[in-house]
């Protein structure tokens, strides 16, 4: 399966100069969120690929009119050619906007989707807005990543974690892939054309605790 992989910024090439070619090949389109909703559903229209995404920081307009066309991962286990996706958009809590959480509040949401994960067998693609700590986030506070995505990768061994938020022009030293136990995490800023073999062999069945 060839995923294209788009974060936080609408690209004119897939947009204001969009040609069937630019998306020849490709399966399935994932967005890791701050993208407009028409961005995505001009690209679910015209390429006729399924849309997955979970909402981003900025994405305060899906509350009222989400991407329409578009599957909303957010929360949720989706599967598509065999291939198990798991979402959870939003950022670190820095003001009081939608989309925002502490590590408690993240932590939680993963909690709830337990049986969820038990039901699928596990995951093989988590897709979030933030990075996890310590691979590809930033220092501040709006940028910082989640402690809990670590936890879940040691857990249920994803085969990747993909992410946005984080610009790739912010500084020059901030990687596109990274490797975390078992899981390559990858920035989706912009655009980035993944590989992901169908059909994954299910994880063995765990119990799952997250305090």
């Amino acid at each position: 399966m060839r995923a294209l992989l788009l974060s936080d910024v609408e690209n004119p090439a897939l947009w204001d100069y969009y040609k069937p070619e630019k998306v020849a090949g490709i399966d399935l389109i994932i967005s890791c969120g701050d993208l407009k909703r028409e961005y995505l559903e001009f690209l679910v229209t015209m390429t006729n690929r399924p849309v997955l995404y979970v909402p981003g920081n900025h994405d305060k307009g899906y509350v009222e009119a989400p991407p329409e066309g578009c599957e909303n991962l957010d929360d949720t286990v989706f599967t598509f050619r065999g291939v198990r996706f798991m979402g959870l958009g939003g950022c670190k809590r820095y003001n009081e906007g939608p989309y925002q959480y502490t590590e408690k509040e993240m932590r939680r949401r993963i909690r709830k989707m337990r049986w969820k994960l038990r039901r699928a067998r596990g995951v093989d693609v988590i897709v979030t807005h933030a990075a996890p700590t310590g691979c590809g986030d930033r220092q501040d506070i709006a940028h910082r990543g989640f402690d809990c995505f670590l936890t879940l990768m040691e857990r249920y061994h994803p085969q990747y974690l993909l992410h946005g938020h984080v610009h790739m022009n912010y500084d020059s030293d901030i990687p596109r892939r990274m490797t975390y136990q078992e899981t390559t995490v990858i920035n989706a800023y912009d655009r980035y054309i993944l590989e992901i073999p169908d059909g994954v062999e299910p994880t063995r069945r765990k119990r799952h605790h997250f305090t």
